[in-house]
């Protein structure tokens, strides 16, 4: 669904360039004005070309808003305060007695089928 929509997108990104690009110069940026033997002329060009450029401009915010809408769907929703909240102290309880509980590595190799050997 995405991949459709970014190709969608790209499309409507690159007729919108050209749409403007064929538009006619009132002087603007560079002072060229154009003339009117081009591809089409008058008043015909203005609506044809205002009219598209607003189609494209809408399709182009609308493709826009699909992308972020569903870039942002996969994510879970997280806070900035979450992130910059201290983390409680951890407290640590009295040490065992020696003789209570196991240690994690009589554990392990109780796991791993090994016996301890007595200490000399």
């Amino acid at each position: 669904m995405e991949t459709v929509l970014i190709v969608v997108h790209l499309l409507i990104v690159i007729a919108l360039c050209g749409v403007v690009l064929l538009q006619r110069s009132e002087g603007g940026g560079l002072g060229m004005g154009s003339s009117p033997s081009g591809f089409m002329t008058g008043r015909g060009q203005a609506n044809l070309l205002t009219r598209a450029t607003a189609i494209l401009g809408t399709a182009f915010f609308v493709t826009s808003l699909a992308l972020a809408i569903l870039a942002a769907r996969g994510r879970a929703p997280t806070s900035p305060l979450d992130a910059a909240a201290p983390q409680p102290p951890t407290t640590q309880g009295a040490p065992a007695t020696p003789g209570s509980a196991p240690n994690v590595l009589d554990q392990l190799k109780q796991l791993q089928g090994g016996t301890q050997q007595p200490k000399q």
